[in-house]
């Protein structure tokens, strides 16, 4: 009787669960069972396994085999076991040294001819495993780069299991052919999976990308979306078709600073396990973009799918931007459903598969047109809308939603001398994305020694009690409470982005002139300040 282990990890949602792969040999009719909760492709990994194994010069054991995943309560799926179970039947077969392999965490699929396939979800699986005190692991080699990003562990990349058993067995290594330059490689097909994004993409350097300076005119939606992009807050731009708000929202990620490596890992194993981590980049440093059609089911946004749920647009655009253009024409209910990831900075999703927890602190950017025909604010345009017609669209977006959005603005119509002259064009990206720098590391060196690095997610009652503004600032915030024009949530977001609007402009606290101009940039109601940061009034 022959017995042999090995480790790998199953992966529910973004996080990791190192798993115990275990091979037992009988005397007996020769059968391979597999049990501990298996899914379809991984209880096909027999037919898989059992063939490469031939295939790399080998022999398979005509023995009964029973392979064993454990914990077996914890659901397993994928092809990403094959390596470990096909290490775990040589080593009991003795083919391989089992101790050689016990303390080993391998990750990968097979070809029937023998090859290492990658497979999604490398990162957070090897972030499990080092977390679990495992210090070497074994994947695919085109997935070595993002595996070693993980510190404190050692990791093997390897192309076939003809070299592994090499490696294991202590013997020389062959050399296998690469493949060949300028054709595609078709090991890289388990990485990218088609049609799993939601609208995403990882936003290009802010060098190569589109530039704010392109967008004319809009003074007062340009200081809106720096105050965004500087302390996180969400946005709404609302106005007529055509004045720019898709534009904005382009650049609102070139405005952002890049992330750090904690977030990189993060951003970068949530886009491992959905599929969309492009080849040849293992870590990535750009916050994303995400901006699903308005067409896009609930499902879409929070996480779903068969089995266990997927990642969402809420978690793909976590540390980044999610861009809801026509805001008004997407379901109530997928509206509402981001509520609690606003509040919170992650989706737990109940499927009868599991639960799930994903991350998703995004920064959200709504745009909406006044009515239907998006002419309702311009003057002599003929907008034939009925008012009950334009109270129900405005409607879609609920004011429960609204509430959590800290910017309101409206984007007015481009004037002539904006567009074809040249007092309408703004700053560069690079003005502008510096300036968000520094007040991102003043708002750091303030929050220093706490949980929290933006002033978006400060909680209200430490702005009230430990970082106070200047005495009489919010005397126009006490006065627009008591209108009911404030909830106490509002004014907690108004204290977020008057902090904000401080750190831009160098000062130790904010003043009335920064709280008067938070209150106008939510509630759009004019405070005589002017409408540019850092400005005195």
């Amino acid at each position: 009787m022959g017995f042999a282990r090995t480790c790998s990890v199953a992966l529910v949602g973004v996080e990791g669960v190192v798993v115990e792969v275990q091979a037992d040999l009988e005397p007996g009719v020769a059968a391979f069972t597999l049990v501990g909760l298996p899914d379809k492709s991984l209880t096909e990994s027999r037919d898989r396994v059992r063939a490469a194994v031939v295939n790399s010069g080998a022999e398979w054991p005509q023995k009964k085999l029973t392979v064993g995943l454990s914990p077996a309560s914890v659901p397993k799926g994928g092809s990403g076991f094959d390596l470990a179970v096909a290490c775990a039947v040589l080593g009991a077969a003795e083919r391989i040294d089992p101790r050689t392999i016990a303390d080993l965490v391998l990750i990968g699929e097979l070809g029937l001819d023998g090859r290492v396939r990658p497979v999604r979800g490398v990162l957070p699986a090897v972030l499990a495993a080092a977390e679990a005190g495992y210090q070497q692991v074994v994947v695919p080699e085109q997935t070595a780069g993002e595996a070693a990003l993980v510190p404190g562990v050692s990791v093997l990349g390897v192309r076939t299991l003809r070299q592994l058993i090499a490696v294991l067995a202590d013997e020389p290594v062959p050399e296998e052919e690469p493949a060949e330059a300028g054709r595609p490689d078709a090991m890289l097909a388990g990485l990218l999976v088609p049609g799993a994004g939601v609208g995403t993409g990882l936003s290009h350097d802010p060098a190569d990308g589109p530039d704010l300076a392109d967008v004319a005119g809009q003074r007062v939606a340009r200081v809106a979306l720096e105050v965004a992009a500087a302390g996180g807050h969400h946005l709404l731009l609302s106005g007529p078709p055509g004045a720019g708000k898709t534009m904005l929202a382009e650049r609102l990620p070139s405005v952002l600073p890049p992330l750090t490596r904690q977030e990189a890992l993060e951003v970068t194993a949530v886009h491992s396990v959905a599929g969309l981590l492009p080849p040849g980049e293992p870590l990535v440093h750009r916050p994303p973009y995400c901006a699903p059609h308005h067409s896009a089911t609930m499902q879409s946004l929070v996480g779903g799918g068969n089995g266990l749920p997927r990642p969402g647009a809420v978690s793909l655009a976590h540390r980044g931007v999610l861009f809801l253009d026509e805001a008004p024409e997407f379901s109530g209910k997928a509206l509402d459903a981001l509520r609690q990831p606003l509040e919170s900075g992650h989706v737990v999703v109940a499927r009868s598969a599991g639960v799930v927890r994903l991350p998703a602190r995004f920064l959200m950017v709504l745009a909406a047109n006044p009515c239907p025909c998006g002419r309702h604010t311009l003057h002599g345009t003929g907008c034939e809308c009925p008012a009950s017609v334009i109270r129900r669209y405005q409607a879609r977006l609920s004011g429960p939603l609204l509430d959590r959005v800290d910017l309101r603005v409206e984007v007015e119509p481009v004037s002539r001398a904006d567009l074809l002259g040249r007092c309408g064009r703004g700053e560069s990206t690079e003005a502008v994305a510096a300036r968000v720098r520094d007040a991102r590391a003043r708002a750091v060196a303030r929050l220093d020694g706490t949980p929290w690095s933006v002033n978006c997610e400060v909680p209200g009652h430490e702005l009230r009690t430990r970082w106070q503004v200047a005495p009489g600032a919010l005397a126009a915030a006490e006065r627009d409470i008591e209108r009911g024009l404030l909830t106490a949530r509002g004014l907690d977001r108004v204290l977020r982005v008057a902090w904000t609007i401080a750190d831009l402009a160098g000062r130790d606290r904010p003043g009335p002139a920064d709280v008067h101009l938070a209150l106008e940039l939510r509630t759009g109601i004019a405070r005589g300040v002017p409408m540019a940061v850092g400005e005195a009034p």
